[in-house]
């Protein structure tokens, strides 16, 4: 994990697949926090994340954005949105055609289509044009089966590339209930999380790279009606490298 420049470090909780959900459910259910606002936050500090990871110097810089149907891949949707706006050069890749999209992925699909974006799908023998960074939204969490299709074929195609790979949440192809690497599955240099890490992160090998936590806006309230005691890190930095040893998890600031 990155610590060159670490000066001290803060443990954070661990938590379960049924707390997760539980957080997801009461951001929208008990603080009205919409699918869009989340992902927008995600979306920006995944760019930011990227845009860090090539030495705060991304003009002209060639960027591709792997993005799925699902939440996972609206936020990286997003993120091509601000990566193009900050004047990189970014090539978004989907799963399927555009209008195959629906919902927040559909929404975040028209901006980018209305910007003129350069937009492909992962058709038959096509190939990832050469890139600094390759940003992993294909798949995310609530991945059971192994993946199959053009999910899979450009997950094979990311890890053939010599691109490094950002990842959002975790590896395209990691089953995070169980921490079960399935066939093919991501290989990334570095993992966002956009909320506390689950247990399954300590069982899921190198495959996370460098893991971050973003800060998405999980008020701190949430956390501690779950029994979940969070110091208001993130006032700090927006983007926080997390330290995995194999009893804990903690936060260098």
């Amino acid at each position: 994990m990155p610590n060159a420049s670490v000066t001290s470090s803060v443990a954070i909780p661990i938590i379960s697949t049924a707390q997760r959900r539980a957080i997801e459910r009461m951001m929208s259910e008990t603080y009205h926090i919409t699918l869009i606002q989340l992902i927008e936050n995600v979306g920006h500090n995944l760019a930011r994340l990227a845009t860090r990871l090539l030495d705060d110097d991304i003009t002209d810089r060639p960027i591709v954005v792997l993005a799925g149907r699902g939440n996972n891949g609206a936020a990286g949707l997003a993120a091509a949105r601000y990566l193009l706006h900050w004047g990189a050069w970014v090539q978004i890749v989907l799963t399927h055609p555009d209008d195959a999209y629906a919902g927040e992925p559909a929404h975040q699909l028209a901006t980018l289509q209305a910007m003129g974006a350069p937009i492909a799908w992962a058709e038959e023998g096509w190939e990832l044009p050469l890139a600094d960074l390759v940003i992993d939204a294909i798949m995310g969490d609530g991945l059971h089966n192994a993946p199959h299709g053009k999910a899979r074929d450009l997950i094979q195609l990311a890890n053939s590339s010599r691109a490094p790979i950002l990842s959002l949440d975790a590896p395209s192809g990691l089953d995070t209930a169980t921490g079960q690497l399935l066939t093919p599955h991501i290989r990334a240099m570095a993992t966002l999380l956009w909320t506390l890490p689950q247990a399954t992160l300590l069982t899921a090998g190198t495959a996370f790279g460098d893991l971050y936590l973003a800060d998405s806006g999980v008020p701190l309230q949430l956390y501690e009606s779950l029994g979940l005691a969070v110091p208001p890190i993130l006032a700090q930095d927006a983007i926080l490298p997390l330290v995995i040893t194999p009893e804990s998890v903690s936060v260098a600031v």
